[in-house]
């Protein structure tokens, strides 16, 4: 099982876990902020900057 994986696991369990701790539209709050926090940091990029990490993601895929 690779590492990501892992995380992604752990994610959906701390998920369900707030779920029975705080109230359901806290909980969707704090998902949607955990989802939106990179795509936003991603937007906010200039089309040269998102072009690097887009090649970067792709030299990582080969390796």
């Amino acid at each position: 099982m690779s590492a990501q994986t892992k995380f992604v696991i752990g994610g959906v369990v701390v998920g369900f876990l707030t779920l029975f701790i705080f109230p359901w539209w806290l909980t969707a709050l704090i998902i949607l902020g955990v989802l939106g926090t990179p795509l936003v940091g991603y937007l906010m990029l200039d089309p040269s900057q998102r072009k690097r990490v887009r090649a970067q993601g792709r030299k990582r895929l080969g390796s």
